[in-house]
């Protein structure tokens, strides 16, 4: 060993910068010998300086270290592991793999990289992706804090960060679309649009080409690297360029009362398989880092991807908390969203927890404590945990929000009770005492089915462009086509089709939780019927700015609902609504029918009315949904009770929304909302009424 190279620490794990050089660590129980590669930045196909760790001297228990002095951030690095190969007890060692540094805050070599030659036999090191040494100090974050926005005052827009930009019409300069600079550029955009938060699809360095033959990873759920931002991602190309660029993203986000929430994969990883490629975790201490069958050899599959985490492992989970800490303290980013979060509950047998120790340390993490937290509470194995996931911070994606929607509006029987349930924040499924209705997440789209425009367009998916035959996504769409299959249609099934979607977007927001919208709902982005574009890095996935313009009358429609729902305390209330047919001075909701106070729970019914009261606050709001193919007549309730909480003269509603009316009147603002002074509405086949009470205009 050299003499300018010290022994170094034990902690932190990864490269950690000192004023005079490096300290390097690595975990690895099983290993028999560990090389540090350092490489020149110009030429990252052979290492330029090659550290063999003395087990010895470098090696405090089961982490392997040293310190180099000189160097500084910027150096790029990566390690080849010595030990057994010998799947049959579970260690896939394979030194002539070069390996990424778990902790490595940034990564490069992926425009060299190579998956396959990470999976034959042979040396990988021109074509392996290497760590960067980052010093995150460097970075002037000008006074930027956390928002701290509650879920009650919370829009989340789901969004892809290369798809928002990267389509030619995005109006920005080449080297901008797809970037994290890109989104910088339409900040205005999500502003006019009322988002309060986006939660990004995977950043985390992923492996693009995990993918079928002649596709790409599109969505990104194929982690490389946990600490690192995606270099895709960035404008800038030198090493240090990804992680400076996405925390200009964070601030500007954050100085436009934006919140960034990040979907992280803590369930799997890009490595696959016993098939798969070594990249990192396998040939560093696969026993340690995976859960592993009966059989060693294969992996547990709970992630429907090839591998599982195990992230209930102390070293594991360690790494799981390290990363997440990283995110927010450094990097600023206010929540995450935990993919197939309910993995993370099962032991290294891959058995459920009642007790999960990775995720009581996410909830008890005081670095975390002002995050928002949500889980997808499943897994791909069949563990569904929606309204039983543990602790008490957790908020959840709400599945049968979602599908229960979407069977009302098709027109499904029997849907009432369950619709009236999901508009209520869900009771039924979070029956903690005292739970916030807003920790539930409710959506009628994401980026994992169909958008809202092929929702009210296909019966049935198609996704042969994905190259698994169709055979890919899932089944249970719940959609409807409005009568023609397909995007091309005569005028009255366009017709119909636009007033279904109206009819989503304000279901979507007319209920107590918190609502995501997927990105470009709001005008009408299609993926041509295919429900699973994960490997779609084209303009079937892309945000067509064009649509903008083109759109017009149902984004105005969609900021308005938005910008309505955001001036309204009845929507960002803490506890649940208290259900009445009757007069109360606490916030309450009452159920109806066509007729009032008798609401049709039968199995055949297909409408539902229901007034919202904040007495406090002076708010009145009465809701009229009609899934029937027919119109319908609905009764009216009289405004409120007539002793001084409102002036007499003020007993009158006015027509925020019917989505059976042409724009621009489907929507009208407060201040221009027309009078009703019947007590009977109309309600169009179809179609959805809101109310608002002159009390508030």
């Amino acid at each position: 060993m050299s003499p300018k190279v010290l022994p170094g620490q034990s902690f932190p794990l990864g490269a950690t910068v000192y004023a005079v050089g490096v300290n390097f660590c690595l975990y690895s129980k099983h290993a028999t010998g560990i090389d540090l590669l350092l490489f020149e930045v110009d030429d990252l196909t052979q290492p330029s300086q090659v550290i063999t760790l003395d087990p010895i001297r470098n090696r405090t228990f089961y982490y392997w270290h040293l310190f180099v002095p000189g160097l500084r951030s910027g150096q790029i690095y990566a390690y080849r592991v010595h030990g057994p190969f010998d799947p049959a007890h579970g260690h896939r060692f394979d030194a002539t793999k070069v390996l990424l540094d778990p902790y490595a805050r940034a990564i490069v070599g992926d425009d060299t990289y190579d998956r396959s030659h990470a999976i034959g036999p042979g040396d990988n090191c021109a074509t392996a992706i290497k760590g960067v040494v980052v010093d995150t100090r460097n970075y002037d974050w000008g006074g930027d804090r956390p928002l701290h926005i509650p879920y009650s005052s919370s829009v989340i827009y789901e969004m892809h960060v290369g798809g928002f930009t990267r389509h030619p019409s995005s109006g920005l300069p080449d080297e901008q679309r797809g970037t994290y600079a890109g989104l910088i550029e339409k900040i205005p955009y999500l502003q006019e649009l009322g988002i309060t938060a986006v939660e990004l699809l995977p950043i985390h360095q992923f492996d693009a080409q995990d993918a079928m033959p002649g596709h790409e990873n599109y969505w990104g759920y194929s982690t490389l690297g946990f600490f690192a931002p995606h270099r895709a991602y960035s404008s800038r190309k030198d090493p240090l360029g990804p992680v400076n660029e996405f925390r200009d993203m964070v601030k500007a986000l954050h100085q436009a009362g934006i919140e960034v929430i990040l979907d992280v994969v803590f369930n799997h990883s890009a490595e696959g398989n016993h098939e798969g490629p070594t990249l990192s975790f396998k040939g560093i201490d696969n026993e340690t880092y995976y859960m592993l069958e009966d059989n060693p050899i294969y992996y547990s599959n709970y992630s429907g991807c090839g591998n599982t985490l195990s992230p209930n492992h102390a070293v594991v989970g360690r790494m799981i908390l390290d990363s997440l800490r990283y995110w927010v303290s450094e990097m600023h980013v206010d929540g995450f969203r935990f993919d197939l979060a309910s993995v993370m509950s099962r032991d290294m047998a891959g058995n459920p927890l009642e007790d999960p120790p990775i995720l009581w340390n996410i909830e008890s993490e005081p670095i975390l404590a002002g995050t928002k937290i949500i889980a997808e509470a499943w897994d791909a194995a069949g563990l569904y945990q929606v309204g039983s996931f543990i602790g008490d911070r957790f908020a959840e994606w709400n599945g049968p929000y979602r599908d229960h929607v979407r069977q009302f509006l098709k027109g499904d029987a029997n849907c009432v009770p369950d619709l009236a349930a999901r508009l209520l924040g869900s009771p039924d499924i979070y029956q903690k005492p005292n739970r916030e209705p807003n920790r539930s997440i409710h959506f009628v789209t994401c980026h994992d089915g169909f958008t809202l425009n092929d929702l009210v367009s296909y019966n049935q998916k198609y996704n042969e462009a994905n190259g698994e035959h169709n055979r890919d996504g899932t089944d249970a769409n719940y959609s409807w086509n409005c009568g023609v299959e397909g995007l091309s249609a005569p005028p009255e099934v366009e017709q119909l089709r636009q007033r279904q979607i109206k009819n989503f977007l304000t279901l979507l927001f007319m209920a107590q939780g918190t609502p995501m919208l997927l990105m470009g709902d709001e005008v009408r982005r299609t993926q041509r019927g295919n429900n699973n574009a994960y490997c779609q890095d084209n303009d079937l996935s892309w945000f067509n700015w064009d649509a903008v313009e083109k759109e017009q009358p149902l984004l105005r429609f969609t900021r308005g609902l938005i910008h309505f729902i955001q001036n309204l305390k009845v929507f960002q209330l803490e506890h649940l609504l208290r259900v009445t047919n009757t007069w109360h001075y606490e916030p309450h909701i009452v159920w109806h029918g066509t007729a009032l106070n008798q609401p049709d729970w039968s199995e055949q019914s297909r409408t539902l009315a229901f007034t919202l009261r904040y007495p406090d606050a002076k708010e009145q709001i009465h809701v009229m949904l009609n899934a029937y193919w027919e119109a319908l007549t609905f009764d009216l309730p009289e405004l409120g009770p007539r002793d001084g909480l409102w002036p007499v003269s003020d007993q009158r509603w006015h027509r925020i929304v019917d989505t059976a009316v042409p724009p621009p009147r489907d929507f009208c603002y407060p201040e221009e909302a027309p009078v009703f002074e019947s007590d009977r509405y109309p309600v169009g086949a179809r179609s959805t009424v809101v109310l608002m009470s002159q009390g508030q205009v």
